[in-house]
């Protein structure tokens, strides 16, 4: 459960720290492949290359009143609380996927980032009680 809050970024906000299991997992799957079926390793392995360069390049913070995804340093798209309706973390005990759902769209993301804190960080800055206060409004 770490995070990480670069220099000059409001203390009130946290970041999420990557999660390599999905990625290796799926390249050790298409290593596995690769020695039963040649072919069928080549969507396992793409997959997880793409999985891991998305890992290294992608960041979540928790603000407030936002959630923030960056690549590198910068701001790439932002998610209101206030426009949330629902979230969820797929299949816990070895989480894969997180969907959340806004007032006009539908995201899902696989687990790239430190799952634990994920919950964490959902529980506190949206949880469904804030979320059903929202929509009272």
């Amino acid at each position: 459960m770490t995070s990480v809050t670069p220099p000059g970024i409001n203390q009130q906000s946290v970041e999420l720290a990557p999660s390599y299991r999905i990625p290796v997992v799926l390249l050790l799957m298409a290593i596995a492949a690769f020695l039963i079926q040649p072919w069928l390793s080549l969507p396992f392995g793409l997959l997880g290359l793409f999985l891991l360069l998305q890992t290294v390049l992608i960041r979540l913070r928790f603000t407030q009143t936002d959630l923030e995804v960056y690549r590198s340093d910068q701001c790439i798209r932002s998610f209101p609380y206030s426009d949330w309706q629902n979230w969820e973390i797929f299949w816990y005990p070895v989480p894969i996927l997180f969907y959340f759902k806004e007032v006009k769209s539908i995201h899902f993301l696989p687990i790239i980032f430190d799952p634990q804190m994920l919950n964490t960080c959902l529980e506190q800055y949206c949880s469904f009680d804030k979320i059903k206060a929202n929509q009272l409004k």
